[in-house]
């Protein structure tokens, strides 16, 4: 008789966003012609820029020739794109990446979901609370998790680093009896926005080589990092090679959500148990993907031509001045609101007396403006809700004062 992976049954019985989107449904089956504004899912709206769309019809012609026409990709990615990711997002920064230790894949979430694959299960996962719901989902799913606890929504293997208003919504580093063997980190955060500065960072990579534990450091945001100090990749700390491996995406950036294209670095320095991990990573995704498409690497290429640099920074300027009027108009509302600075999400703290899922039916409810309850993202994002900064420039600027006017009657 055939056995199910009985992991999978400790899940909750939906994912956070599918939630939402339910909920959404019903409100407005119940209510048609609802003016519904969402600043929930963190997904783009401004279409692919020139640069892009013409590598796009570029590839596309190539590929109907058949002396261009491309088939399997190179199980790690072509050279073309590895090479122009290594020499503008590392080698630029001064970081000492080579082009062959990139991993081109489908996307962050895909990659961030999979690493864990070529970890065994008897490691210890730490993870920044509140944070990102895929990295304790599929620790979970691989039987890393223990048991559930309803009363604290924690699991007990895994070791919570809560972010806080107090220490600026940014983990600190582990301390007592269970040394993590494996830390997520995100910076810029999803989803409350912080971020820290580097020698914060280098404090990090310092305690991770220093108890022979791997980071897996999120990066997807960094495009959005505005203040100086912060760095952009953990590699720009002494002694990351040997420590960190560092996951990043193309979607919010240059607006990929729908085309799907990111990468995840593993330097050939980084040992476990004598073992590069380089090697296992490289064995996994020659096993289990087939590469991404010809069409989609070279639309990644573009992103990093003179044009396509520009296009990028205009993208990420039109959302970062919808996160700053989000943010402005919240305060002057009288709300608690963080974030919105080094990234496009806004934390929002909720009226008093109301949790986060209370708050999100709220305002769905009575100002037609979807978010995202901060509990959907771990026990300490109780009591917080995200709001994303993702919109069309006017329907953000309407469901701010949506949700100023509602403060009115609260």
């Amino acid at each position: 008789m055939a056995k199910i992976n009985k992991d999978y049954t400790k899940l909750k019985s939906s994912y956070l966003f599918s939630t939402i989107a339910r909920k959404v449904r019903e409100y407005e089956a119940a209510n048609p012609g609802a003016d519904i504004i969402r600043l929930g899912i963190g997904d783009v709206t401004r279409p692919l820029t020139p640069a892009i769309t013409g590598a796009l019809h570029k590839a596309v012609d190539e590929m109907g020739e058949a002396a261009t026409f491309k088939g399997y990709a190179p199980d790690l990615g072509y050279d073309f794109l590895r090479k122009a990711i290594a020499d503008n997002d590392y080698r630029k920064r001064g970081c000492d990446i080579a082009d062959d230790e990139i991993f081109v894949s489908d996307g962050a979430k895909s990659d961030s979901g999979n690493i864990q694959e070529i970890f065994g299960r008897d490691n210890v996962i730490a993870v920044g609370d509140p944070v990102y719901p895929v990295y304790v989902d599929t620790n979970v799913m691989a039987g890393r998790s223990g048991v559930y606890d309803e009363s604290t929504g924690m699991w007990s293997d895994i070791v919570y680093m809560p972010c806080l208003e107090e220490n600026g919504f940014a983990p600190q580093l582990p301390q007592g009896e269970k040394i993590p063997d494996i830390i997520y980190l995100c910076f810029p955060n999803n989803p409350t926005g912080a971020t820290i500065c580097k020698n914060e960072l280098q404090k990090w990579v310092d305690y991770a080589n220093e108890h022979e534990s791997v980071i897996i450091y999120d990066a997807a945001y960094e495009a959005y990092i505005s203040e100086s100090d912060v760095p952009h990749s953990i590699y720009e700390c002494d002694g990351a090679r040997t420590c960190a491996i560092e996951i990043r995406s193309f979607s919010k950036n240059a607006g990929f959500t729908g085309v799907r294209l990111g990468f995840t670095v593993i330097p050939k320095d980084l040992k476990v148990e004598g073992v590069r991990l380089y090697d296992l990573w490289a064995r996994r995704h020659g096993t289990k993907y087939n590469g991404a498409p010809y069409i989609i690497q070279r639309a990644g290429e573009a992103v990093y031509s003179e044009a396509g640099r520009a296009e990028v920074r205009d993208l990420v300027g039109y959302y970062m001045e919808n996160a700053s009027y989000i943010l402005k108009g919240l305060k002057s509302a009288g709300y608690s609101a963080f974030g919105g600075v080094n990234a496009p999400y806004i934390w929002l703290k909720t009226p008093e007396g109301l949790s986060s899922w209370e708050f999100f039916d709220e305002l769905l409810r009575e100002a037609n403006v979807v978010g995202t309850p901060g509990c959907g993202f771990g026990p300490s994002g109780e009591g917080y809700l995200r709001l994303t900064a993702f919109g069309d420039k006017d329907r953000t600027k309407e469901a701010v004062d949506r949700i100023s006017n509602l403060a009115k009657t609260m």
